[in-house]
């Protein structure tokens, strides 16, 4: 009984803290189908902070591929794509990724999360150094602490600072890994791909990109950030299906043999059931849908530019973003909560993001721009901002 005390006792202090300092989170139900628009509590809220970049969650194809896939191969997968769980309309998903990234294959993970944390500990182990951009995702960091290979972290986008560490640190270590996202997802900014091909090059690295909220909205056909003619020279492509297309789970665009080592050594791929023919039928009718209603993707970008452009000249707000991701930065924990209560009572579901999502002191409004908003939308939010700041 004393232990459960104090487990309790220690929960209760825990709590108190964060809620005192801003941090504590929850979760808020949503309400019905959402096409850019959520209900909680009861009342209608312009939706500000999903992923579904390009509108497709709701969209019909995706909702009658998933049917037809179920109605032909049953609810669930049944077991690990290593054993029976193996289906030819996993293989046809893989296809189509291979085809929109320019690569030998595809591979499917569970989640993005599963990916970057089974391939990483399966590339690097103790005799290996990882280099890792200071605002990866807290997956990325969780699959480095995992490897237990020696690891770097290097200033944002600062290639001069890696370099340095490759410089110091790349010859003591059998592999090296440098891992980076294309598109940040809590500055909306980008990677410089080209620059650190040629540092791969140089230094003899494997390079691994997480384009989870690039792939869909960037690229000629929607294949992201890193072009047709890069995609052979970056090793690991990982993406994901739960953002702008729509659906869930993910991928990763890859060699032959990369693939085929993937299938020996990534934990969470060998010891996870497959994905559910459901979900796989309506990532088949998203990838599809890339190339048949390329309208999505360019009145994203469009709104996407407009928008930045309003805060910068409109407001004086400076925004890290080049995308569909645009952070308002304010700095203290309760004062981004404070803006996004007031945004909610001005009709818009916005969330705040604080520490340890973000560095210390870069509390934030993440907004997400979607094919579902118009440029009323925007307007009124500007207002909404301008009221709130």
């Amino acid at each position: 009984m004393d232990s459960f005390e104090d487990v309790t006792d220690f929960i209760h202090s825990e709590l108190r803290f964060q809620d005192e300092a801003g941090l504590l989170r929850s979760l808020l139900p949503m309400e019905g189908l959402q096409r850019g628009v959520v209900k909680a509590k009861g009342k209608p809220l312009i939706d500000f902070s999903s992923n579904d970049y390009l509108g497709m969650a709701g969209h019909p194809a995706l909702i009658e591929g998933a049917k037809k896939a179920m109605q032909k191969w049953g609810a669930g997968a049944r077991a690990s794509r290593l054993m029976s769980g193996d289906m030819e309309i996993h293989h046809s998903l893989e296809s189509a990724i291979a085809v929109l990234k320019g690569t030998e294959e595809g591979l499917l993970f569970g989640s993005g999360y599963l990916a970057n944390i089974g391939i990483i500990p399966a590339l690097c182990g103790r005799n290996d150094v990882i280099y890792s951009d200071r605002l990866n995702h807290a997956s990325i960091v969780d699959g480095i602490l995992l490897s237990r290979a020696r690891f770097f972290r290097f200033r944002h986008n600062d290639l001069n600072h890696l370099e340095e560490l490759l410089k110091s640190h790349r010859s003591r270590y059998r592999r090296a890994l440098i891992v980076i996202e294309s598109l940040y997802s809590m500055n909306g900014d980008l990677a410089p791909v080209s620059e650190l091909l040629e540092l791969k090059r140089r230094y003899g690295t494997i390079l691994m990109i997480d384009e989870a909220h690039a792939t869909g909205v960037f690229g000629s056909k929607g294949e992201g950030i890193i072009g047709r003619t890069e995609a052979g020279a970056v090793d690991i492509i990982m993406g994901t299906f739960g953002k702008a297309l729509g659906g869930y789970g993910a991928f990763v665009a890859l060699s032959n043999q990369i693939k085929r080592f993937l299938l020996n050594r990534a934990r969470t791929l060998i010891f996870s059931t497959a994905l559910p023919p459901a979900v796989i039928g309506a990532n088949l009718a998203a990838v599809k849908l890339l190339e048949e209603e390329p309208e999505h993707r360019s009145r994203v970008c469009e709104l996407a530019t407009k928008f930045r452009k309003a805060l910068k000249e409109d407001m004086g707000i400076n925004t890290p973003s080049e995308s569909q991701i645009v952070p308002v930065i304010v700095g203290e924990s309760l004062d981004a909560l404070k803006l996004a209560e007031s945004l909610l009572d001005a009709g818009f579901f916005v969330r705040a993001i604080r520490p340890p999502t973000v560095p210390k002191g870069t509390a934030r409004i993440r907004l997400s721009l979607t094919a579902n908003h118009s440029s009323e939308d925007l307007s009124h939010l500007l207002e909404a901002l301008s009221s709130g700041i």
